[in-house]
């Protein structure tokens, strides 16, 4: 039986993932510039008010998706046991959470495209990138015995989330081409050499 804080983040979650969703669908159908935050709540069943809640704008619903992606990955490798390396652990941790799955929605490729050619969503999504790197650093500097304002750390952060930006882009780029792990790991490989 779950607790009613446990239900209360689900329904939470629910509503989060259908305002995203929502987001997504209108911004691939009609353009970003012509969908309003009203016209999202409306196609997820809320109200504007309820959105606020959850968004501080379209660009924020649309990258929703990206940001939970991120969350599970700093999640996995926080719970990953100690050894080896945290360059290592980093690409170990998402080779299990992506293993057996296929390529992404090709709605990740028309969110990337989006933030290529629109400011507001491109400035959202590094500002999302900018935070999740200060904590998967945190995370780096814990795991390694690393002062907290450790350069090592911040690097591998940084390059980490570099690859992995550089890699997707790429995938964008040449859809239908190969499939976005093995462009994501060709990435790593190149910024492998100074974290392993």
């Amino acid at each position: 039986m779950s607790t009613p804080g446990g239900l209360r983040e689900r329904k939470k979650e629910a509503t989060r993932t259908a305002l995203h969703e929502a987001a997504v669908r209108l911004t691939v159908e009609r353009g970003l510039d012509d969908v309003t935050v009203e016209e999202i709540a409306d196609a997820a069943g809320v109200s504007r008010r309820t959105f606020s809640n959850y968004f501080a704008g379209k660009e924020d619903a649309l990258l929703y998706g990206d940001e939970q992606r991120l969350e599970e990955l700093l999640a996995a490798f926080e719970a990953s046991p100690p050894g080896g390396s945290a360059w290592t652990t980093l690409r170990h941790v998402l080779h299990v959470l992506y293993d057996g799955k296929d390529d992404p929605d090709p709605q990740l490729a028309v969110k990337a495209r989006l933030a290529k050619r629109h400011p507001s969503v491109l400035g959202r999504q590094l500002a999302h990138f900018a935070a999740f790197e200060r904590r998967l650093a945190a995370a780096i500097a814990a795991r390694d015995g690393l002062p907290e304002t450790s350069v090592r750390a911040r690097a591998m952060a940084a390059a980490f989330l570099t690859a992995l930006r550089i890699g997707s882009l790429m995938w964008t780029d040449q859809q239908p081409g190969r499939p976005l792990r093995a462009i994501v790991d060709e990435t790593l490989d190149e910024m492998a050499a100074p974290f392993s």
